[in-house]
């Protein structure tokens, strides 16, 4: 064994640096050793599908920043096993260290149905050059799965002159988070700029060709990418004994039925309102990893802050605080140029989600302050709500 005891976590991405890092701005003195599979230094994930690689990645810290941190990055290395009896973590060149606490930050890994082995997947800067590369004017995409990054990928495709095609299972795109009438906007303007949706079609195969559909049809394609989400990397987790379903289970603090372990970021499944949810979001990861640290070193409080998602395409941008109900009603806010926001009330009487879309940044301030009051649980009314004249500040202040 090598190395002394000390916090030991698995996964040098936003969660995994955000949680190293804090550990160091809450007083912990100790070893902290951050252990990533891949040999770049830690990278932002959201601008890969928006045309971000070769140099133009934005990595998370400089390789000297975590020298004057004392944090030790491990890169290029893997996790073989968490031996939990023995509090300690077997790495990929045959030594083992031990911890005090440890933190399972181990995201996601591209899912893939059957048929769609062929495909590539786009979850690491690896994957995003290899993609990008293949982007010349007059290149044939087929993307699979009309999600955020399916969506985003298609977009910066579109900007190259690639031609495009978007295959997508549901009625609807983005049907998971967004709203109906929100996801018709991109909709529209996706077709506007040229892309082919197939909605409600399933793929049956992916080939050297491309894709051939459930119903027989083909789609031409030099390249295929499958964005139909991504599924927890929890094998670790699960080799060690710990509990899964949908990600790793933890309570209130991020910590799992062993007190030394704790889990944060996409692989995590965690209590919220009532319920129980993983997920794949920049900022969830990033707060997460905050949160981790403390109560590594000892906090109590609860995980509560309130999810938020955004999308960037072509010119449009999305935002979603909270986690929209398809079955509650929507309350309709029309902004200038174009740009609308959906409001869902709980049975509270408070704001339960905020679902905004238009030009750039139209909607960030207001879903800004709708963020805050979701988490504050501040009652309002449909009308003060759908009232354009209605300042939604005033109504965070009162």
């Amino acid at each position: 064994m090598s190395g002394a005891s000390g916090m030991i976590i698995i996964g040098a991405g936003e969660c995994g640096v955000r949680a190293a890092f804090a550990l160091r701005e809450e007083g912990y003195g100790g070893p902290v050793t951050l252990i990533g599979a891949e040999p770049h230094l830690p990278y932002e994930r959201p601008p890969l599908s928006k045309g971000a690689a070769a140099g133009a990645q934005k990595i998370i810290a400089g390789e000297s920043r975590y020298d004057e941190a004392g944090i030790t990055l491990r890169r290029a290395t893997r996790v073989e096993r968490i031996e939990a009896n023995r509090r300690q973590v077997a790495l990929s060149d045959g030594t083992t260290h031990a911890y005090d606490k440890l933190l399972i930050a181990t995201g996601a890994q591209a899912r893939r149905f059957p048929g769609m082995e062929a495909a590539r997947t786009l979850r690491s800067l690896d994957d995003a050059e290899a993609i990008l590369a293949a982007f010349r004017p007059g290149a044939r995409l087929a993307v699979v799965g009309g999600g955020f990054i399916g969506l985003e990928l298609a977009a910066t495709a579109r900007e190259r002159h690639v031609d495009v095609t978007v295959i997508e299972a549901a009625d609807r795109l983005m049907a998971r988070i967004v709203p109906a009438a929100l996801a018709a906007m991109f909709e529209a303007r996706h077709r506007a700029e040229g892309v082919a949706l197939l909605l409600s079609a399933t793929v049956a195969s992916v080939g050297e060709e491309g894709v051939v559909l459930a119903d027989g049809r083909h789609v031409e394609a030099d390249l295929v990418v499958a964005g139909v989400g991504a599924a927890p990397d929890t094998q670790l987790a699960e080799q060690a004994g710990l509990a899964v379903g949908d990600g790793i289970l933890v309570d209130h603090r991020l910590q799992t039925a062993d007190a030394s372990i704790f889990a944060a970021g996409d692989c995590c499944n965690f209590p919220y309102r009532g319920g129980r949810v993983r997920l794949e979001s920049w900022r969830c990861a990033q707060d997460q990893g905050t949160h981790a640290a403390r109560a590594m070193l000892g906090a109590d409080e609860a995980f509560s802050r309130t999810p938020w998602f955004w999308s960037d395409q072509y010119d449009l941008g999305l935002q979603v605080a909270g986690l929209p109900d398809p079955a509650r009603p929507f309350i309709r806010r029309d902004l200038a140029g174009g740009a609308l926001i959906l409001f869902q009330l709980g049975d509270d009487g408070a704001l339960l989600s905020a679902s905004g879309a238009g030009p750039g940044n139209a909607v960030a301030k207001q879903i800004s302050i709708a963020e805050k009051m979701i988490q504050r649980a501040v009652p309002v009314s449909a009308g003060q709500l759908a009232d354009t004249g209605t300042n939604l500040k005033s109504l965070l202040k009162g």
